[in-house]
């Protein structure tokens, strides 16, 4: 079976050693939810590490904002695709995929990171429209997305699929709904990937959960909270860069606390 233990076997010393201009170079990596918060991050640490980012978010005009800073700051070659999740179908996925492969002929790694909270409330009243959106953005997305983009994943040197988690998806707490759910589906999805995948393939597939961060979800989640008292996204871009990079090869299957590197 693969390691799906929550408790990572790598160290910071493993990550440092991804921490170049050039960990990613000339790689082609597909990020979900780069308008902002983890997505954001990924994407700019990505392409400062050499990649060509292909960028997907609902909001134009914070992906435009993305990519300007990725011209500015890098010589790589982003492109922006927006595309509502919650609309998303398993062919407009190939369709997504077929443009990929058009503007680059390649695909090296894929960060599913986009994901909707949903609302805070018991099971027993939790309203199905909501229910129904959280899983198609947070579940059903990113299953479309993985059989579409997969062949390609297949086809690179180091195939790299990483899931942004939560501790939510590993022990249910009352109140986290739909998302919860969601979210252990996404560990569960993981775990069926690397299984499937790890005799036959050099794609590496892991979870990452961030645990608290400074984002417009947690906010969201807990109004109350001062925002300085949880990392920014940025601060855990180490773990997301290194597990994206061919440094991270003899890893697989793992489901990593982003908290345990800080």
């Amino acid at each position: 079976m693969a390691d799906t233990s929550s408790t990572p076997t790598l160290t910071r010393a493993d990550l440092d050693r991804s921490q170049t201009t050039d960990a990613l170079k000339d790689q082609v990596i597909l990020v979900t939810g780069a308008g902002d918060g983890i997505g954001q991050a990924a994407a700019l640490d990505f392409a400062r590490a050499g990649a060509h980012v292909v960028l997907i978010g609902r909001t134009q005009s914070k992906l435009e904002a993305v990519y300007d800073r990725i011209e500015e700051e890098t010589d790589t070659q982003p492109i922006i695709l927006p595309i509502d999740l919650a609309e998303l179908t398993i062919e407009n996925a190939r369709e997504l995929a077929y443009g990929i492969e058009q503007n680059y002929g390649r695909l090296d790694g894929v960060l599913l990171n986009a994901s909707l909270l949903g609302t805070k409330m018991s099971i027993a009243q939790y309203p199905a429209d909501i229910w129904d959106k959280v899983m198609q953005v947070n579940v059903n997305s990113c299953f479309y997305l993985t059989q579409a983009l997969l062949p390609m994943l297949e086809a690179a040197e180091h195939g790299r699929l990483i899931f942004t988690t939560s501790s939510v998806g590993r022990q249910g707490r009352a109140y986290w709904g739909a998302y919860a759910v969601s979210k252990f589906a996404t560990e569960g999805l993981m775990q069926i990937l690397a299984d499937e995948l790890k005799n036959i393939s050099k794609v590496r597939t892991h979870c990452i959960n961030p645990g608290g961060t400074r984002t417009a979800m947690r906010a969201q989640a807990y109004p109350g909270e001062d925002p300085a008292s949880v990392p920014a996204p940025e601060e855990h871009m180490p773990l997301y860069r290194y597990l994206m990079s061919p440094e991270s090869q003899g890893l697989h299957g793992l489901s990593v606390d982003a908290r345990d590197f800080l």
